[in-house]
């Protein structure tokens, strides 16, 4: 039999207060391209993991596995092997449409980040599990695979951290340096740590509220 806890309710000010707090601080929230190579404590990145698995999945079935990058050797395989990947997309594959959007931006096919940020975590997507000889489907995997991610960004910045998402497309080296087996589908990359001394921020504005948000 299924157990149930509590939902434990808060009172109106407590709900005023802590929403303003959140958006106070997410509001400060910048990627960043330039990371230091001071060391992450490990407890704080586990916390941060701990939240990530917190987030609801279809079916509960959690159907994500992410994985720590913190050797050297290996952060530097995984950029020669993106960054491989992002020439072919720059040279050959993005239409033009596209790469006037990403040129303000100022990226091209050089991913330093991958090598310099102390941590890169990849997060890996499962359509199916393995499962007494047979395959167990999952269902709404991306969408609760993203979920996990928007939980884990926003907890490293909690704690301070800086995060960048970056997606080659294909991913599949992932696998291979990382040793993932075939039915994991590679999501995500984030790099993550402390801004490098000096770095900067665009300073960017989103959309005003009334343009994103309507009630009905």
């Amino acid at each position: 039999m299924r157990q149930y806890t509590e939902f434990l309710p808060t009172t109106d000010n407590e709900s005023i207060r802590g929403a303003e707090e959140f958006l106070t601080l997410m509001q400060r929230r910048r990627t960043v391209r330039h990371f230091s190579d001071q060391q992450i404590p490990d407890c704080v990145v586990n916390n941060c993991l701990q939240v990530a698995l917190s987030a609801p999945s279809g079916a509960n079935q959690q159907p994500w596995t992410f994985v720590v990058v913190k050797d050297v050797q290996i952060r530097k395989q995984i950029r020669e092997a993106a960054e491989e990947e992002e020439r072919r997309f720059y040279e050959h594959r993005a239409p033009e449409e596209w790469l006037n959007a990403l040129r303000p931006l100022g990226t091209d096919a050089s991913k330093p980040f991958l090598e310099t940020a102390p941590i890169l975590i990849a997060v890996f997507a499962r359509s199916w599990t393995p499962s007494e000889g047979t395959r167990s489907k999952h269902y709404y995997v991306s969408e609760s695979v993203g979920i996990a991610c928007g939980f884990l960004i926003a907890a490293l910045h909690n704690c301070g951290l800086a995060a960048l998402t970056h997606t080659p497309s294909p991913m599949k080296f992932l696998n291979h340096i990382l040793e993932r087996p075939d039915f994991e589908r590679p999501y995500l990359l984030l790099a993550a740590g402390r801004p490098a001394a000096g770095c900067e921020v665009p300073d960017i504005a989103k959309r005003p509220f009334g343009d994103s948000v309507f009630y009905c």
